[in-house]
């Protein structure tokens, strides 16, 4: 008999502690998704502003700091391909070899990738080349909004690909100065991005080696636009594993998860959107370097940037629908907890009241010296926790 009554109480205590315990999380998890809304937004300092330079200071790459230090070698890499239909040919030589030399006769196109910002270096290849000292001030200085400049005898074009992160640290800026006959292409550091472009360059059937630089430029901006398919369906997928973790009501991160993934979505949105408007300009009449086949190449850059962005808003709302399910699910099991804990209490109540009538000092109480007083004392409560029971059970407050 005692052995039963603890194997009783001690269900009972489980099941009081399994429900407190779920009431804790739920209001655990409550504060920390108002703690996570309250806290203000972390904003990197590079993307509030922009150009990272002291206020006042002199504009143009000339004055910006170590214009006249050479960079330690092997901080910068220089690749330069020079092709025609016929010929292609691949080098990669010194920021005084590069500058010495001229660009072959035989070549249609001449394509300088420089791998590695250093102000000596861009000044060096400004003076040379002779383009907008601002430009070379922006190609320097990151991040920058993608855009299209044109000036007299050249364009400059602003772009940012988009690698593994869901911040600004995952953005890497491509800046392109375009001539005829000539593209020159900054980039931060060394990516395997372009090995497909350069596959291509070594086949002579395909359109690029016979193609103008603006076909270059376009090839260019194809690849960085398209390098966000595989990214976008990367964070799908993240999403249907969170969406997974919390139809199972696990793991207590998912909010923070949730909100770093739309934080990632809305950093690259906020480039999509320019990066379309680049586009548009670059197809304009007026642009005398962009030749007519490379505009309409430039409609499917175009088509791309917009499917892009429709997927970030699917995702985006993909995201906010988990939020909410997430809070649902949060809330519901909330209540299920308080609904233990209410039926639990209600079921002692009478219990409680019987004991401390019973309990009272009163020389004269029924059954008092009745032998089997004890025992219907328990009868008694177990009727009428078992009539407590049924009644939520029938209508659907307990046990379903």
């Amino acid at each position: 008999m005692t052995a039963k009554r603890d194997g009783v109480r001690r269900r009972v205590g489980d099941a009081i502690g399994g429900a407190i315990d779920a009431a804790v999380d739920g209001v655990g998890a409550a504060g920390e998704l108002l703690v996570d809304v309250l806290r203000p937004s972390k904003l990197s300092t590079a993307s509030v502003r922009g150009k990272q330079v002291a206020p006042g200071s002199a504009a143009g790459v000339e004055h910006a700091e170590g214009a006249q230090t050479p960079p330690p070698e092997g901080a910068v890499r220089f690749v330069v391909c020079d092709y025609s239909p016929e010929r292609l040919e691949r080098h990669e030589p010194s920021l005084d070899q590069l500058l010495a030399e001229s660009q072959p006769q035989w070549a249609k196109v001449r394509w300088i990738r420089v791998e590695g910002l250093h102000s000596y270096v861009i000044n060096g290849l400004r003076e040379h080349f002779n383009f907008s000292s601002l430009a070379a001030e922006d190609a320097l200085h990151k991040p920058q909004r993608p855009r299209a400049e044109a000036y007299d005898d050249h364009l400059f074009i602003v772009g940012q690909l988009w690698e593994a992160g869901e911040s600004d640290a995952g953005l890497q800026q491509i800046s392109l100065f375009l001539f005829d006959g000539l593209l020159l292409s900054f980039q931060e550091q060394r990516t395997g991005i372009w090995d497909p472009i350069e596959k291509r360059l070594q086949q002579s059937s395909s359109n690029l080696r016979g193609a103008d630089a603006s076909y270059l430029a376009y090839a260019l901006l194809d690849t960085i636009v398209d390098h966000d398919f595989p990214n976008l369906e990367a964070y799908a997928e993240q999403l249907d594993q969170l969406e997974d973790v919390v139809l199972k009501g696990r793991g207590l991160d998912v909010l923070q998860q949730i909100h770093a993934v739309k934080h990632g979505l809305a950093v690259r949105r906020r480039m999509l959107w320019p990066t379309r408007e680049l586009v548009v300009d670059l197809r304009r009449d007026d642009q005398v370097l962009i030749s007519a086949e490379t505009r309409a190449y430039l409609a499917d850059v175009h088509d791309h940037c917009t499917q892009l962005i429709d997927f970030v808003e699917t995702l985006r709302d993909l995201a906010s629908s988990l939020t909410d399910l997430h809070l649902s699910m949060m809330s519901n099991r909330t209540n299920e907890a308080m609904q233990v804990l209410t039926v639990i209490a209600t079921i002692f109540i009478p219990i409680t009241f019987l004991a401390g009538v019973y309990g009272m000092n009163f020389k004269y109480i029924p059954e008092m010296e009745w032998r089997y007083s004890y025992a219907a004392f328990w009868a008694l409560c177990a009727t009428i926790t078992g009539g407590l029971l049924w009644y939520f059970r029938r209508h659907g407050w307990f046990g379903r």
